[in-house]
C-alpha cells in the first residue's frame, strides 16, 4: 500500500517508536502512583518527554508541557479553561471541528460571541479582519496553524501582533505542522500550543497535549487522581498536574519521547524540506491533468497536502478506486472542516487529500500521479 494520508495519522513510525513503547508495556509502573522502581521509571520517562518537547516548541518550563489524549483533548482544555461568560472570541474559517465545536458551545451555555476572519476560494485570509474584529473584551483568538484540507499555512507572526495589540491570548492548534515545521512558541508569541503525538510527531496514538505560556493560567478540564495533595478536596493548581487528572499514558508517552528524539537525530527542517519536495513533485503532475482541480495556494511555504477533486466525481468515489484499483491510501470527504469546505465550493462533493510524510518516495508520488491521470482520463 502507498500510503498518502498522513495528514490523518503517520502510518508508518520510527522503528525506536515501536520498541520504546513495548519496553514501557514491560516495564512501566504509574507515574506519580508510587515510590517503587516501576513507578519512578515511569515518572522518568514522562518528565524527559516533557523536557524533549518543550525544547523541540521553545516552551520556557517543561512543567508547563502538559499531555492530554489528542490534540482535541487538548484544545477542549485549552478553549474550556481560558473562555470565560461573556468573552468574545476570534477564529477562522479554516479551523478544524476540534476548534469549532468547543466554541459553539460556548457561544450556546457562555455567552461567548464569536467572529470569523472569511477565507477566500484559494483558502487564503486578510490578516487585517484580525485587528478589524478586535473589542474590548476580546478573550483570544483561537485559530489552525495549517489547514488540515488544503494546507495553506496562517501567518503565526501577524495574528500574534493582532493579539497581542487587542490584549488578547493566542492559541494555536498545531495539529498539521507539530513535527513537520519548526515551531518556536517565544518567538511567535503563542501563549498555548495545542499538539498531537500521531501525526507529524510520528509518536503513537494516544499521545498529545498543550504547552503553556507562563502566567497563562487555564482552568481544569477535568478533575480527579493526581498522586500528590490527596487530601485536597480541589484539584492541585500547579502544572502540569493542575491539568492532569488520572492516569497518563505512560506506555504511548515512551514512544512519544523516542520519537522527538528521531526528529532531532534527522532534523525537522530536512522532514519538511522532504515532505514539501515530495508534495510539490505531485502537484506538478496532477494540477494541468483536463478534469483535475487542485484546491489551496501554494505560492509560499505550507503544509505537505495537496487536496483535489477529479471533474464532478464523488471524492469518496475516487478515494475509493484509488484504494481498490491502485493501492493508494487518501482521505476523501468534509476532513471535519465544514467551513473551509464552504470557503472552497466543496461542500456537496468534498476532496480527496493527499498527504506526504518522511517515509514517502518519489517512486510512490510518481505512482500516485499516474493513477489520477487514469481516473481522470476514464
Amino acid at each position: 500500500m502507498i500510503y498518502l494520508d498522513n495528514a490523518a495519522t503517520t502510518l508508518h513510525k520510527p522503528p525506536q517508536v515501536i520498541e520504546a513503547v513495548a519496553e514501557a508495556m514491560r516495564s512501566s509502573g504509574n507515574p506519580a502512583r508510587g515510590a517503587h522502581g516501576s513507578s519512578l521509571q515511569a515518572s522518568r520517562t514522562v518528565y524527559g518527554a516533557r523536557a524533549k518537547i518543550a525544547a523541540l516548541f521553545h516552551c520556557p518550563r517543561p512543567d508547563h508541557v502538559v499531555f492530554t489524549s489528542n490534540v482535541t483533548e487538548a484544545l477542549n482544555t485549552a478553549i474550556n479553561g481560558l473562555i470565560r461568560p461573556g468573552d468574545h472570541v476570534i477564529t477562522t474559517d479554516l479551523e478544524h471541528n476540534s476548534v469549532l465545536r468547543p466554541l459553539y458551545r460556548l457561544a450556546a451555555e457562555r455567552d461567548v460571541a464569536l467572529d470569523f476572519v472569511p477565507a477566500d476560494r484559494r483558502g487564503n485570509l486578510d490578516y487585517a479582519m484580525f485587528s478589524q474584529l478586535m473589542r474590548p473584551n476580546t478573550r483570544a483568538i483561537v485559530c489552525t496553524h495549517a489547514s488540515n484540507l488544503t494546507g495553506n499555512l496562517v501567518d503565526l507572526r501577524q495574528v500574534s501582533a493582532a493579539a497581542r495589540a487587542g490584549g488578547a491570548l493566542l492559541i494555536v492548534d498545531a495539529a498539521q505542522t507539530a513535527g513537520c515545521l519548526p515551531i518556536d512558541m517565544e518567538a511567535l508569541g503563542i501563549d498555548v500550543l495545542c499538539f498531537t503525538g500521531h501525526k507529524g510527531l510520528m509518536g503513537p496514538q494516544g499521545t498529545g497535549g498543550l504547552c503553556v505560556r507562563a502566567g497563562v493560567e487555564i482552568a481544569p478540564l477535568k478533575v480527579g487522581g493526581t498522586g500528590v495533595q490527596s487530601y485536597s478536596p480541589t484539584q492541585p493548581a500547579e502544572y502540569p498536574t493542575r491539568l492532569e487528572a488520572g492516569t497518563l499514558n505512560a506506555h504511548g508517552i515512551a514512544g512519544l519521547s523516542a520519537a522527538v528524539d528521531y526528529l532531532n537525530e534527522i532534523g525537522i527542517p530536512a522532514i519538511h524540506e522532504k515532505e514539501t519536495a515530495l508534495m510539490r513533485r505531485f502537484l506538478r503532475g496532477v494540477r494541468d491533468i483536463p478534469g483535475v482541480t487542485v484546491y489551496g495556494d501554494f505560492s509560499g511555504d505550507r503544509a505537505a497536502i495537496v487536496a483535489l477533486n477529479i471533474r464532478d466525481y464523488d471524492s469518496g468515489e475516487v478515494s475509493d478506486a484509488l484504494a481498490q484499483d491502485y493501492g493508494i491510501a487518501t482521505r476523501p470527504g468534509a476532513h471535519c472542516a465544514p467551513r473551509m469546505h464552504r470557503a472552497l465550493g466543496t461542500e456537496q462533493q468534498g476532496a480527496v487529500r493527499f498527504s506526504f510524510s518522511w517515509y514517502n518516495t518519489e517512486a510512490e508520488t510518481d505512482q500516485a500521479i499516474r493513477a489520477v491521470r487514469e481516473l481522470a482520463e476514464e
